[in-house]
């Protein structure tokens, strides 16, 4: 005979009122019971993708969790409390984490279950091939999810972020974007009209001219006098903008 149904047969021999008070007992009985979280292997694995789920799933991210197992066999004590999960902190996203689950009492216990994973977002991907030196625009990229936790040397997810810098090497098509793949941010393109600023005899003088190079500002550079065609050694001092160097 099971134990709730012994107690149901002890129950039919108590008077009303002890009746009413042997319900109460049994009532608390299973809010105990319920109170003490799970430890099954299903239980510890539900634990730890949730906490992955957490942590990985930002807005934009779709986590997919890829199905592992713990052994069937394995036993622990019962936890009087709910479980707690910890994810731990690493650089980008990995596609296999440990997530620490333990019971949070005094001694408790801790685990480490394995989760693998895949974290989906749009990254931008390259529409045709490019050439190094190319500042890139909408026709040139398209956004497509890719899993991100494959993606070791990290990704572009808009044009604003690579804004003003040129590729600094050539791109096949259909290829993610890295941020390793540009040069550093180019305020003066080469082949750009500029103005070109020169001091003579203390007197500031303005012409126009072509870039031969190209920089941020700060960056040395050279220029094409268009009025005189001489070759000018200048520095970036703004969008378009060159002061001769003396």
């Amino acid at each position: 005979m099971s134990f709730f149904r012994r107690l149901t047969f002890a129950r039919s021999a108590l008077s009303p009122r002890r009746r009413e008070s042997y319900c109460v007992a049994v009532l608390l009985l299973a809010l105990i019971n319920a109170a003490h979280a799970d430890t099954t292997p299903a239980a510890l694995r539900a634990a730890a993708e949730q906490a992955v789920r957490t942590q990985y799933g930002t807005a934009g991210s779709r986590v997919v969790i890829v199905p592992t197992r713990l052994s069937a066999r394995l036993r622990l004590a019962s936890c009087p409390h709910a479980l707690q999960a910890r994810v731990p902190m690493r650089q980008g996203t990995p596609s296999r984490v440990a997530v620490a689950v333990s019971c949070p009492v005094n001694p408790g216990w801790t685990i480490q279950v394995p989760v693998q994973m895949q974290v989906f977002r749009n990254v931008l991907v390259s529409n045709h091939p490019l050439a190094r030196g190319d500042i890139l625009g909408p026709a040139d990229v398209h956004s497509e999810e890719r899993d991100i936790a494959r993606l070791g040397y990290g990704y572009i997810e808009s044009l604003d972020q690579i804004l003003g810098h040129s590729l600094g090497r050539p791109l096949i098509a259909s290829v993610v974007l890295e941020p390793g793949d540009f040069n550093g941010r180019q305020t003066v393109h080469a082949g750009q009209d500029v103005e070109l600023v020169a001091q003579v005899d203390g007197i500031e003088v303005r012409t126009r001219g072509m870039a031969l190079d190209g920089g941020d500002t700060g960056a040395d550079l050279r220029v094409r006098n268009d009025n005189s065609g001489r070759i000018i050694q200048g520095v970036v001092i703004g969008a378009g903008q060159v002061q001769a160097l003396p």
